[in-house]
């Protein structure tokens, strides 16, 4: 009679009503989804494929030309690598483009110093690009062509400390510029100063009339200014080398090294043996690291001076840090029944 009333109940029927509908909602939507998942066609992806260190040696030239005005960035971007990496390997086609970055002729350099940049740039292909540069003939190379930047555009004066002009030099200058800070960044700027590039080119940039206005605007450029120039000029002035051709330029004040006071640390052990009586110095002994200590003797009596020189010794250490007190002597008296 319990269980036919319980069916009997409304309420037992509602939520047995309740329970069997949202089962019937999931199962019809795990079948759909699985349905879907089956009928969909899904895209075959794409084989990768390399291009082999054989296959890029047999493309020839007419063949990358092409390759390069393919409109797939991907293949142009591919042809681009092959090329840097030929130009790079090969010291003809650097020696091709050291000689064009050298010329009169503005567009010839231009494409020069871009094909120049871009081989230089592409690390992936060679594992140390900078270094078909960092030879004389390339420092000289590199500073011919910012001489001949010196004449493409006229130039203001540097005296504007809240103007930076850099950004508005020419391309070709600051893509030289660019090559010049990743050598010296990475070789130092040993051979940058053989090159004489502050005589060159730093030098005949208009910092001023006079050499109390070159001085001035020259450091103010470094003070200011925070482009590829001052962090050339930065890395100059911080070698002896730099120094001496930045003021043979008139473009620094030659500076003298501070004197260093000697009175500092100075370390002094004094060593006292009073064993001779007879000695007129009493057997004083004394060393100093870097100055010399003359002791002042005290006024004593003749026997009080004899008590003290009569088997004793005694020595003195002091560093130079602190004056001389009763702390730094060390003594040993006389055992009497020796």
């Amino acid at each position: 009679m319990g269980l036919l009333s319980f069916l009997r109940d409304e309420r037992a029927v509602f939520v047995g009503l309740g329970i069997t509908a949202v089962s019937f909602v999931y199962m019809i939507r795990f079948a759909l989804e699985r349905y879907r998942d089956e009928a969909e066609i899904k895209p075959t992806p794409p084989k990768t494929q390399y291009i082999t260190q054989d296959t890029e040696d047999a493309l020839k030239q007419d063949t990358l030309e092409t390759l390069l005005q393919h409109y797939n960035f991907s293949i142009r971007e591919t042809a681009l690598k092959i090329v840097a990496g030929r130009a790079v390997n090969d010291s003809s086609a650097i020696d091709y483009l050291l000689w064009g970055i050298t010329r009169h002729d503005y567009e010839e350099r231009g494409r020069c110093l871009k094909a120049l940049q871009f081989a230089v740039d592409d690390v992936e292909t060679y594992q140390d690009p900078l270094n078909i540069l960092n030879t004389p003939k390339g420092y000289s190379a590199l500073i011919r062509s910012l001489e001949l930047s010196l004449g493409d555009v006229e130039h203001e004066k540097l005296d504007d400390p809240l103007y930076d002009e850099y950004h508005l030099r020419d391309i070709n200058e600051r893509r030289c510029l660019v090559l010049v800070r990743k050598l010296i960044h990475k070789y130092g700027t040993d051979r940058l100063i053989e090159a004489r590039f502050i005589e060159r080119w730093l030098a005949k940039q208009p910092w001023g009339d006079t050499n109390e206005e070159r001085r001035r605007n020259f450091s103010q450029y470094l003070e200011r200014k925070k482009n590829r120039i001052s962090d050339i000029c930065q890395h100059l002035t911080e070698t002896r080398a730099g120094r001496r051709a930045l003021v043979k330029a008139k473009l620094l004040l030659k500076s003298k090294r501070p004197r260093r006071d000697r009175s500092e640390h100075i370390k002094v052990v004094l060593e006292i043996s009073m064993g001779n009586e007879n000695d007129p110095d009493g057997g004083v002994q004394m060393e100093t690291s870097r100055s010399e200590l003359v002791p002042r003797v005290m006024d004593q009596s003749a026997e009080e001076q004899r008590l003290r020189r009569r088997h004793r010794e005694a020595m003195v250490l002091n560093d130079g840090t602190h004056p001389p007190g009763r702390g730094d002597i060390i003594e040993r008296e006389h055992d009497p029944n020796s």
